[in-house]
């Protein structure tokens, strides 16, 4: 069943804590798909009327917060020994490779890493373990964390759904005019089948013609 399809189907108070499960989770370092949860839901709201999506907004916040900073918890405690499991586990999502350049956006970027980590699938997973790894100072970590998490989730979640609400808009504005589109092609497209059947038969009817008149003049 489709994410959206099946957000459908719970109540208002699921959603929320779906929503910030999933995200929280995908945060704390384990391969999740945060942001597809929260796009579903973002746009399911815009169409729901009883899922508020300033409530959606939170949990989606509250989730990427502390789900990032129980990872970097975590990752302060476990250590290299910790990714090197985690690579073992998961080589998909955290192979030497995809360490070695988170590593690298950390060693450039500091705390604007875990900032911007956020908008990025692969960040977004290692940023709160990845930072207790490498001993960044929690209120860095914590401060850009925050951040984060506000424009990410809140600002993702603001953008679908007024996507959302436009887009449902358009569709109830314009929906005679695909009728009415929907109704042209058909007809065209009949008209068009019934010429061609017209001159295939024509085409037969000629050949049966020409076949009888060499055969009457053998």
């Amino acid at each position: 069943m489709h994410v959206q399809e099946w957000l459908d189907t719970v109540p208002a108070a699921a959603v929320y804590a779906v929503v910030g499960l999933v995200i929280g989770l995908e945060s704390l370092g384990i391969p999740l798909p945060g942001e597809i949860i929260l796009v579903s839901a973002a746009l399911l709201s815009s169409q729901h009327g009883g899922i508020n999506p300033v409530v959606l907004g939170a949990c989606a916040t509250a989730g990427a917060v502390i789900g990032d900073s129980i990872g970097y918890a975590i990752g302060r405690r476990g250590g290299r020994p910790l990714l090197a499991w985690l690579g073992a586990k998961f080589p998909r999502h955290f192979s030497e490779g995809h360490i070695a350049t988170a590593e690298r956006s950390f060693e450039k970027w500091g705390m604007w890493a875990v900032f911007f980590g956020r908008f990025v699938a692969l960040l977004r997973i290692f940023a709160g373990p990845l930072a207790g790894v490498l001993h960044m100072p929690y209120w860095k970590f914590l401060t850009a964390n925050i951040l984060g998490g506000i424009v990410w989730a809140g600002g993702t979640t603001a953008v679908i759904y007024y996507v959302g609400v436009v887009a449902e808009s358009w569709l109830k504005r314009f929906s005679w005019l695909g009728l009415v589109l929907a109704v042209l092609i058909g007809v065209t497209s009949m008209l068009i089948i019934k010429r061609k059947a017209k001159q295939a038969q024509e085409q037969g009817a000629s050949r049966e013609a020409e076949a009888e008149t060499v055969a009457a003049a053998e």
